[in-house]
């Protein structure tokens, strides 16, 4: 099957733009939308503008940061247009192989900051309690994919993924919730005047962690499901 698309292009990112296109489409703008705080996985159906509302932002500033920090996906890389087989086999090899090699090295570092900061008014308490909750959740998420939904996808199946698709969208609002509960013990992932190199390096891998679990959510919710329920519709 084929899915062809037309380049982007700058005038694109507007306003209007819909958060999880902004982040399809375009190579960087997942991070940039992340820093602002703006859901493009779980609310990515959203309006750049009607986000912006919500966090206060100026979304002006927010498209030019978008037009100067992006670039167009080329037509024959992006997600939209290659085999259902590549994007399955690029969900498993980066962000399901990626969460399981870092959450241990980040749930360290965080038990080592509490243990070691644990007097200070800026430690993170609480926070390695929940990151080994997120771990337990995602893996337990992760494996129901690679069990159940995806070689149903890889076999073809159609109107009998609508089940297993509905619980993992289920699933992904609650690792949303679990991502914003995740920043908010972080502080935001600022460290305090004085943290050391391991606090530091915790809140810089929380944050990267953050936007890897928010583009394997958008992926999913926003190309992989959506085309199941394409063919699902035709079938």
């Amino acid at each position: 099957m084929s899915y062809e698309l037309n380049l982007p292009s700058p005038s694109e990112i507007h306003p209007e733009a819909i958060l999880a296109d902004l982040a399809t489409r375009w190579a960087g703008a997942s991070r940039v939308l992340q820093q602002h705080g703006l859901d493009f996985c779980c609310r990515g159906q959203q309006s750049l503008l009607a986000a912006c509302a919500q966090k206060g932002l100026d979304p002006i500033v927010v498209v030019a940061e978008l037009r100067a920090s992006t670039e167009p996906v080329p037509r024959d890389e992006s997600w939209e247009t290659r085999p259902t087989e590549a994007l399955v086999t690029h969900v498993l090899d980066r962000y399901h192989a990626g969460h399981r090699a870092e959450l241990p090295r980040l749930l360290q570092m965080a038990r080592r900051v509490e243990a070691v900061h644990g007097e200070k008014a800026d430690c993170p308490r609480g926070l390695a309690d929940h990151l080994q909750y997120v771990a337990g959740e995602l893996e337990s998420h992760m494996q129901k994919e690679e069990q159940v939904l995806f070689p149903m996808l890889l076999a073809g199946a159609s109107l009998s993924v609508r089940g297993p698709v509905m619980v993992m969208e289920a699933e992904h609002l609650e690792h949303g919730r679990n991502l914003e509960r995740l920043r908010q013990l972080a502080h935001d992932f600022v460290p305090g005047e004085g943290a050391c190199g391991t606090w530091r390096a915790l809140y810089l891998g929380l944050a990267e962690f953050e936007r890897e679990v928010m583009e394997h959510i958008h992926l999913e919710n926003h190309v992989l499901f959506p085309r199941a329920a394409s063919a699902g519709s035709h079938g």
